[in-house]
């Protein structure tokens, strides 16, 4: 029996399935937590993927191995493949500035065009321009830039610093994908290769870069083959077997709708990421910062747990009363708000209780996500049904608010490690020269029942917020 692990490199922590190539049955799982905050040593992510790999029986239990990576952190390498400095993730804001710079010195027509997106403090590329600008010693020793998955993959091909791996720092060995290429803001989905000149204006010099392999590609390592990797996105709708008309919200530490197309998107305005998937296809994708730990928060506040939480939310009508949470908690990236708050309007003696505010938390979260799928639909993509996906959407109050807030059907998919499994299917794939068919259980499936007072709420509250933080608002 030929067997496959999938690795998800999250913000938070390590989690690999091992699975048998041909059924997709899980054989093993396991997990390892990652350190906290916005900047990281990624030697961290190198012990946990370590630890659990030992958990499943090490890499000599498997014969393809693939990673699913959080996208955009910055893994700057010197010459001798060390580490820099910490890894500035995707969640880290301090770029702000430098992405207002880039898109001001190219425009955000041009950049859409050359990239599929305009930048916010999000993407590599602001975060290469915040380096250059703010430790100008350390952007000079750059000699490679990489991402999560692209660093753990090559160095589980025993790649990495002298006295540190068995192969040393063959920076030109560094492989990733097209999906996480892609949310660099130096990819360009039109040659399907690196834009150098936007490259050298974030940085200030030209540097070694991943190559790109296809979906079904690999690499050796010893003993064993790894595949190309994937941005963590484009892994989940790859373990979700998501094809055109499928849309994606996940309910993570941050929130993320995302939809499976054959065609490319650029949108001007960096509301929709114009992104590639693991596929061969594309992936527009709209990310929130704010998405379950809005509950998190609500919970705290109400003192329960989320059970308790979710009943609460279904004994208030929709529209929580006219109680309206815009969950901005730590600042926004769609829309691109960095600095915003967040806030709870409406309140009145008489709609001011457990129940509306537990359902407005929850209305929030999701009002968020649906607009983002009205921005991907703008764009002429298709949307059939969605899947929601991440351990909020357990949540029977998280459910049945989804089909009052979504137009088409809602499906809860089994719970599961989805990027994971998405990179075992990619390792798979490698392994086999053919995309598994493995089946996706589903748990839940609800009809659309759109009342229109929760989004008229929402957006009404979400503007005036906008208004108060907007780039020159006083």
């Amino acid at each position: 029996m030929s067997k496959v692990i999938g690795i998800d490199t999250s913000t938070q922590s390590c989690k690999a399935v091992l699975r048998d190539a041909e059924s997709g049955e899980l054989l093993a799982s396991a997990s390892a937590s990652h350190p906290d905050g916005t900047e990281v040593d990624p030697a961290a992510w190198w012990v946990a993927l370590q630890d659990v790999l030992a958990q499943i029986g090490g890499t000599e239990n498997a014969d393809a191995i693939a990673v699913g990576g959080q996208q955009h952190g910055m893994v700057a390498l010197d010459d001798q493949g060390r580490v820099i400095r910490d890894a500035l993730l995707w969640n880290d804001t301090r770029s702000a500035k430098a992405a207002a710079d880039l898109l001001a010195e190219v425009g955000a027509e041009s950049y859409a065009e050359r990239t599929g997106l305009v930048p916010v403090a999000s993407f590599t590329a602001t975060k290469l321009r915040w380096l250059r600008d703010n430790e100008p010693e350390n952007a000079a020793r750059v000699a490679a830039v990489a991402l999560p998955h692209d660093w753990l993959t090559w160095r589980l091909r025993g790649y990495g610093p002298l006295g540190e791996s068995a192969h040393g720092p063959k920076l030109e060995e560094l492989v990733t994908d097209r999906s996480d290429a892609s949310g660099t803001a130096y990819w360009s989905p039109s040659t399907n290769d690196y834009d150098r000149e936007l490259l050298v204006l974030a940085l200030g010099h030209d540097a070694i870069l991943p190559r790109l392999l296809g979906p079904s590609e690999s690499v050796p390592a010893d003993g064993f083959i790894v595949g190309a990797g994937a941005g963590d996105n484009a892994a989940s709708g790859l373990g979700l077997d998501a094809h055109p008309g499928d849309v994606v919200v996940s309910l993570g530490t941050s929130g993320t709708v995302f939809a499976a197309t054959d065609h490319r998107t650029k949108e001007i305005t960096g509301t929709v990421c114009g992104f590639a998937d693991a596929t061969g296809g594309y992936l527009p994708l709209v990310c929130t910062y704010n998405a379950a730990r809005i509950l998190d928060a609500m919970v705290r506040v109400l003192g329960v747990d989320h059970g308790e939480l979710g009943r609460l939310a279904l004994a208030a009508r929709p529209g929580a009363g006219g109680v309206v949470l815009v969950p901005y908690f730590e600042g926004e990236r769609t829309p691109n708000l960095p600095d915003a708050t967040a806030s709870l309007s409406g309140l009145s003696l008489a709609n001011t209780n457990r129940e509306n505010f537990a359902r407005a938390a929850v209305e929030g979260m999701l009002c968020g996500l649906a607009d983002g799928l009205e921005a991907i639909r703008e764009l002429g993509v298709e949307a059939k049904r969605v899947l929601i996906i991440g351990g909020a959407a357990a949540n029977p109050a998280v459910q049945q608010i989804a089909a009052q807030v979504f137009d088409v059907p809602v499906v809860i998919p089994e719970p599961g490690e989805y990027v994971a499994n998405g990179a075992a299917r990619q390792a798979a794939w490698a392994l086999t020269g053919k995309r598994p068919t493995w089946p996706v259980d589903l748990i839940a499936a609800l009809d659309p029942d759109p009342q229109a007072v929760i989004r008229q709420q929402y957006r009404a509250a979400a503007d005036r917020v906008a208004e108060q933080y907007a780039p020159g608002a006083k």
